[in-house]
This record gives structure tokens, C-alpha cells and sequence, in this order.
């Protein structure tokens, strides 16, 4: 079969132990994303199954109408917002996703850019590189409050490490968050105001959805304090579009630790967030290491090999019973 796994950003999926599994297949791998949509459609035209990495790729309706040869659609994870199932169906193409959910790689993520951006630990080091010697006070972590936006699996490893720093955790979520908060012996918020008003580091973890879409906006944001940090390796579409930047220029909150972006990849430094030195920056990396990477592509990959052999498949909820 023709596969065809478009921005493999790292460079890498051939270097897995796992890309074995797809031996015999005509597969073809490209790094950069397409310049466009013209070119993107292009790209992927030949391919009867295309490996899906996470959201990288708008499967929109327009896009698998031109992608005649498509059967599958092997998605790298077990969700993804950017796939038109209903497109999909019509045009018989079946997505597959992944079994596992690993919380540990993403929850490591956001502990080092906590840390990283209370301790100044980026900026000073640039500036140690440059000769010179430190010129800022930062903030401890100790005795300061961690708010956690939804005690899911990975804001709940988040904050068992903020509480084994000595850090007070106050958590906002639905009524699992609250109940397992309660459990833990952590404090619950009665709302977004008070979440906002008292944390000094806040990190976000609530799973994207319509009804969670911008749920953060300038109101929440103008809450925190001039010092607070907030921390966002979930989604960028969790905060209203344009209301961080605005916010930071503004001075509420003070920092900001970003992993995700409206506009991913992020390239040749166009974006205002790398012109502020209160700001911590990684391109997504929440999830990118090698164990996950062996994880989550294996799955996929065995997904590609029981399509090839007429098994049955792990297919999105959307498209259950959708066999064609």
C-alpha cells in the first residue's frame, strides 16, 4: 500500500524501532509541512492510508474530497478535533485510533516549564551565553498556590508535584475534578473568578472541547496577579484568541509557559510570544519523547498492518459501524 505520513517535524518515525511494522509498504515521509492547501492535497493524493500525527493536518471535507485513493486514516493517539468524520463516512474512509493514553510525558512538560519560567531558569541562561551575569530576582515555588484547571490524569501528576514542593493547590474542574481534589485533601475553588484571583502558578487542563473553547478570556486573565504565572500545554484554543498576548502586555499575569499554539508549526520565529522575555516557549513537545513516540506510532502502525490483513479495527467512535 501507498502511506504517506506527512509532518514528521522530528524527523524520526523512520528511526523507531516500531517502523518496522511497515516493511513492504511504499511509504513516504515529509518533515516540512505543506506551503498550502494545493499543496498539501498534492502531497497526499497518492495515499491510500495516511498516518495522522495528533492535529497536525486538517482532514476538512474539502481536503478528503480530493484524496481519491484513501482508505484509511491511522491517527497517531487516540483523538483528534481536526478529522470531518462525517467526510469520512461518505467518502469510505476509515480513521483508526490508538488504545493508550499516556499522561506522564505532558505532566513532565509542564512541571519543567513551571520551574523554568518561576526560576527565570531560560532567560538567564541567554543570558549567561551572552557573558553576562544574573540580573533578575525570580519566584520560589514553595508556600506559593498551584492552581489546576481540571484534575484529570496529567494536572493530577501536576499537582501531586507541586504539593511535594510545598506547594497549597486549588483545583477548578466538573464534579470528578472536585471529588478527586477533595480525596487528595486539596482545595477546591467555587469558581473560575477565585482560581484566577489566587493562583500564582495556574496550569491548564481541561480537555478541548465546544464547550471548553476559549473558556479562559481577558476577564479571567485580568484577574491574576501581576506576579502569577500561567502555564498551557493542553490547548491553545482554551483561551480566546489573542486574549493572552493581551494580557501579558498588560501585565496580568506577569509570565506565561506556553507549549501550544492557535497556528501550529510555528516557524522562523513569527510569533509575538518569542519577542517577550516573560514568556517560556516550547513547540509542542508535550508528548514528543521517545517512549511515547514508541507508544503511540506502534499502535497506529499495527492498525495500518490489520487493515492490510482484512481485520477488524480500532475505528473512532464516530465511525463505528462504518465497515466499507
Amino acid at each position: 500500500m501507498r502511506i504517506v505520513i506527512p509532518d514528521d517535524y522530528q524527523d524520526m518515525v523512520h528511526r523507531l524501532a516500531c517502523f518496522r511494522l511497515l516493511a513492504g509498504h511504499d511509504v513516504i515521509r515529509y518533515r516540512e509541512p505543506a506551503a498550502d492547501f494545493a499543496a498539501l492535497a498534492e502531497r497526499l493524493r497518492p495515499a491510500e492510508v495516511i498516518v495522522a500525527i495528533r492535529e497536525r493536518v486538517d482532514f476538512s471535507r474539502a481536503l478528503i474530497e480530493r484524496l481519491p485513493n484513501l482508505r484509511l486514516i491511522a491517527l497517531v493517539g487516540r483523538a483528534a478535533t481536526t478529522i470531518d468524520y462525517a467526510a469520512c463516512a461518505d467518502h469510505g474512509v476509515l480513521v483508526s485510533t490508538g488504545a493508550s493514553n499516556s499522561p506522564h510525558a505532558p505532566a513532565e512538560l509542564t512541571l519543567a516549564l513551571m520551574l523554568a519560567a518561576r526560576r527565570h531558569i531560560v532567560l538567564e541562561s541567554e543570558r549567561m551565553r551572552r557573558g553576562e551575569w544574573p540580573c533578575t530576582l525570580s519566584h520560589r515555588l514553595a508556600g506559593s498556590t498551584l492552581g489546576i484547571f481540571g484534575l484529570g490524569q496529567i494536572g493530577t501528576i501536576v499537582a501531586r508535584a507541586g504539593a511535594g514542593m510545598g506547594m497549597k493547590v486549588l483545583v477548578l474542574g466538573q464534579e470528578a475534578s472536585a471529588r478527586r481534589a477533595a480525596e487528595a485533601g486539596y482545595a477546591v475553588a467555587a469558581g473560575k473568578a477565585q482560581l484566577f484571583e489566587q493562583s500564582d502558578v495556574l496550569s491548564l487542563h481541561v480537555r478541548l472541547r465546544p464547550d471548553t473553547r476559549g473558556i479562559v478570556g481577558p476577564d479571567e486573565l485580568a484577574l491574576m496577579k501581576p506576579t502569577a504565572l500561567l502555564v498551557n500545554t493542553s490547548r491553545a484554543e482554551l483561551v480566546q484568541p489573542g486574549a493572552l498576548l493581551a494580557a501579558l502586555r498588560a501585565g496580568r499575569p506577569g509570565y506565561a509557559a506556553v507549549d501550544v499554539y492557535e497556528q501550529e508549526p510555528v516557524v522562523g520565529g513569527d510569533h509575538p510570544f518569542l519577542a517577550m522575555p516573560n514568556v517560556v516557549c516550547t513547540p509542542h513537545l508535550g508528548w514528543a519523547e521517545w517512549e511515547n513516540f514508541e507508544l503511540y506510532f506502534r499502535e497506529a502502525f499495527e492498525q495500518i498492518v490489520a487493515y492490510a490483513r482484512g481485520e477488524p479495527l480500532r475505528l473512532a467512535p464516530a465511525l463505528k459501524g462504518h465497515t466499507s
